[in-house]
């Protein structure tokens, strides 16, 4: 699923880049260094924030026209197309089903000592994937 949320773009002198505030969503502001890596930035930060309303099952706000924004002096709208799909099978937290193949005498062992097989395995991947 992909959506379309305006942003306002302000120059910010200190970081000799750019303020994006997606006021669609309250809160929800970031910066960047060049207007690119605020567009990144800001299409960051919105995903971020409309995957946690999802994942907690909450609606999220539909997208304001741009045209109606309102846009202080000096700045700029543009529009951030958000890849949720994308975004949600990079960071997100809902559990995916995995079927693994053990054998039967480690299955035994595990279900003796009450091991639970996700969490295990999980934290396994985990340690791995931070290079411990």
């Amino acid at each position: 699923m992909k959506l379309v949320y305006p942003a306002v773009f302000t120059p910010c002198e200190e970081l000799s880049g750019y303020t994006v505030e997606i006021p669609d969503l309250p809160g929800c502001v970031t910066e960047g260094r060049s207007l690119v890596e605020a567009i990144e930035m800001g299409e960051d930060a919105a995903s971020g924030w409309i995957l946690d309303e999802m994942e907690d099952g909450n609606a999220y706000p539909a997208p304001s026209d741009y045209k109606a924004i309102a846009c202080p002096a000096g700045s700029f709208v543009n529009l951030l197309v958000l890849d949720m799909d994308a975004y949600a099978e990079k960071y997100g937290s809902k559990s995916v089903r995995k079927n693994i193949t053990i054998p039967a005498w480690l299955n035994t062992y595990g279900e003796k000592n009450n091991i639970n097989f996700s969490k295990v395995l999980q934290d396994a991947l985990v340690t791995v994937a931070q290079g411990k």
